[in-house]
């Protein structure tokens, strides 16, 4: 059953409507109202292209964090061919808030990674939410090793309110394991293509997100804390989440003329979690696109262009 935010309801109520008509028109006989229901999608359409044409940022944050919106494992599954998932840090244990290993994408083989949140109860607690703890990236960083070795290009997707925030991965090394991750991602002599695909939550996100190209979903977020963590510690209200959300500039379109990312992604009327195997092929498109610009640079140069991309952010606010 597809779930619809606030600003949606609208469309609800027309969508509802037209899915009575369709009952009404199966258990009736002789009843034409095909006239009827192609008015009321034609209606159902246009209030749902006006309400995604202006979208505010938080609406974009609910959009971003949808429940039914494409996941890391959605997109591995409809874009890899022969995944091999690798578990483990090599420590001794294995976070499944961090998914991946080795494929083949488009016929060139590649790493993957990518951050999990699960799909019902179950899964969301088996893949804690979505947010890594020390050993998520640990594992991160020794695929992100396994792809240097072997010359293996790397793609992550990235969905995630951020990293755990328990005592218990504080404890383990929490921070240093974001750090080295991040750094490890900015060594790799390979092309790096990170993509958000949903929520890309503060260091959580940057750690598996320091990519040669950082594509964005049109509305997905990247934002260095969650508008309710910034309107709790600016205005000591969590009410005040919209209006954080605007003054945190986490929108793709924000990003992209601040030049935090490199490209946004087109996402079909309604959302990706509309159309989910509209939005997959046009994530895999656009990687596609972008690894054969990347294939051809040697690793030296590789290294010394995404180090120089992330140093130069911010110079021009100075």
């Amino acid at each position: 059953m597809r779930q619809y935010l606030d600003f949606e309801k609208p469309v609800a109520e027309l969508e509802n409507k037209i899915a009575e008509l369709r009952q009404m028109a199966k258990d009736g006989e002789g009843i034409n109202i095909a006239d009827e229901i192609g008015k009321l999608s034609d209606k159902a359409e246009k209030q749902l292209r006006a309400a995604y044409t202006k979208l505010t940022p938080w609406q974009k944050v609910s959009v971003a964090r949808h429940a039914q919106r494409p996941r890391a494992l959605d997109y591995f599954k409809a874009l890899l061919e022969e995944y091999t998932p690798l578990a483990g840090d090599r420590l001794g244990h294995d976070d499944q808030a961090v998914v991946g290993g080795l494929a083949r994408f488009r016929g060139q083989a590649v790493v993957v990674i990518g951050t999990e949140r699960g799909f019902d109860m179950e899964s969301r607690l088996r893949h804690n939410f979505g947010m890594p703890k020390p050993e998520g990236y640990r594992k991160a960083q020794r695929l992100v090793e396994l792809a240097g070795r072997f010359g293996l290009p790397i793609l992550t997707f990235i969905d995630t309110s951020g990293a755990w925030p328990g005592i218990d991965a504080e404890q383990r090394g929490q921070a240093q394991a974001i750090a080295r991750s991040t750094d490890c991602c900015l060594r790799a002599p390979v092309p790096f293509i990170a993509t958000i695909i949903g929520e890309g939550g503060s260091g959580g996100a940057v750690a598996l997100g320091a990519g040669d190209r950082v594509l964005m979903l049109e509305h997905s977020i990247y934002s260095v804390i969650a508008p309710e963590g910034a309107a709790s510690i600016l205005w000591r209200d969590p009410k005040q989440a919209s209006t954080a959300a605007e003054a945190l500039k986490l929108t793709a379109q924000d990003l992209l003329k601040l030049k935090l990312i490199d490209r946004i992604i087109p996402e079909p009327i309604g959302g990706a979690q509309r159309f989910p195997s509209e939005a997959i092929a046009s994530v895999g498109d656009a990687i596609d696109e972008v690894l054969k610009e990347l294939l051809p640079l040697d690793g030296e140069n590789l290294v010394a262009k995404r180090r120089e991309k992330f140093l130069a952010m911010g110079r021009d606010a100075l």
